[in-house]
């Protein structure tokens, strides 16, 4: 099923909740809506839902309009963080619940329970409570309830929030595979770039009710649009330096106190002639070696923490702070001078007013 939403707005009072977003979701796709709490993103998806109506715009199935469908008529499967499941129902009737709503028969409800259970591979369980299942089987309970109706679209709003890590891991490649297996479009609510970027066809990345980008994954980390989608995706977080960028005999450099960078000329020309500019680098784009052994930025190591394939080192280049990931092998101690070199080719530069890119806007 598509989805469309055309100036979709929802505000209570002088409270908005999203402003004029417009995004289309096309059949078999899955999207995910991703940003800080408060941003709007639940809300969106509420909407979609039918749980809230909007205050301006329109929410289309396959071109329909839909704002006065009751949710019940839509045919969507909804997936929480809170799971929601019935404790006094086992996990069967648990998953046959939303079929008795709509007066299945009993003989598809228990074939669609236990083709579901099994796919879900939680077929052994069906005789057990909610509070008898670990929270990955709970989870798997709430998903496999929603698939039950056969929904035409599915939404899941933060599902992973109440894991641990291990089996977030585990249910993020699980529910993916099974997306793609059953082909039904889908729509997913997270504040976790990590989920966002690892299981999404494209990404609407959202701020203060605003839609900021909406865009394959890898557009939004290679291609930022703005400082915040910026310094939102990416882990460790991107590096950010109040620069001028000048040139000097056809080459081009970002330069401040303590600070000078040789940049590529296609990204230099977007920059240069201006009196300020932010750029940003991420961590992974850097090099750093001891200050006798290599060639770049002269800096001090302030912290240095391992995180077992990586040390991310925090470099202090003069007044200016930036995060480099360094091979351990390097033995980088606190308070050792190092030197750092950026990938000129992977600099981005920042208009300090507008906070748009230089590069892609």
């Amino acid at each position: 099923m598509n989805v469309t939403l055309e100036n979709l707005t929802k505000k209570w009072g002088p409270v908005i909740g999203t402003d004029d977003i417009t995004l289309d979701i096309k059949s078999g796709e899955f999207v995910a809506f991703l940003g800080p709490s408060g941003c709007g993103k639940t809300t969106t998806l509420l909407m979609i839902a039918g749980i809230y109506k909007p205050t301006a715009g329109y929410v289309k199935f396959d071109g329909r309009i839909v704002n006065r469908l009751q949710p019940r008529d839509r045919n969507i499967g909804m997936v929480f963080q809170s799971y929601a499941l019935y404790p006094h129902m086992t996990v069967y009737d648990n998953l046959v619940f939303p079929m008795k709503l709509n007066k299945t028969p009993r003989t598809v409800m228990q074939e669609r329970a236990e083709r579901v259970a099994k796919m879900m591979g939680i077929d052994h369980l069906m005789a057990r409570k909610p509070g008898q299942l670990s929270g990955g089987q709970q989870q798997r309970v709430a998903l496999g309830r929603a698939l039950t109706k056969e929904p035409n679209l599915l939404l899941f709003d933060e599902p992973l929030s109440n894991l641990d890590a291990r089996l977030r891991l585990s249910m993020r490649g699980e529910i993916k595979r099974l997306q793609l297996d059953l082909g039904i479009t889908s729509i997913y609510v997270t504040h976790d770039q990590v989920e966002a970027m690892t299981m999404a066809d494209r990404v609407a990345i959202m701020r203060a009710g605003h839609l900021q980008a909406y865009c394959p994954p890898a557009e939004l980390y290679e291609q930022p649009r703005n400082l915040f989608i910026a310094n939102f995706i990416g882990n460790p977080p991107m590096n950010f330096v109040d620069v001028t960028v000048s040139t000097e005999n056809g080459s081009f450099h970002a330069r401040r106190e303590g600070f000078d960078a040789p940049v590529s000329s296609q990204r230099g020309a977007k920059a240069a002639g201006r009196k300020h500019a932010i750029l940003g680098i991420r961590p992974e784009d850097m090099s750093i070696a001891p200050a006798q052994t290599g060639d770049g930025i002269l800096g001090e190591a302030y912290v240095v923490e391992p995180l077992g394939r990586d040390d991310l080192v925090t470099v202090h280049i003069a007044d200016a702070k930036v995060l480099v990931l360094a091979d351990p092998k390097l033995n980088i101690r606190i308070g050792d001078p190092v030197r750092v070199k950026f990938d000129a080719e992977k600099v981005q530069f920042f208009d300090p007013d507008t906070e748009e890119s230089l590069l892609w806007a």
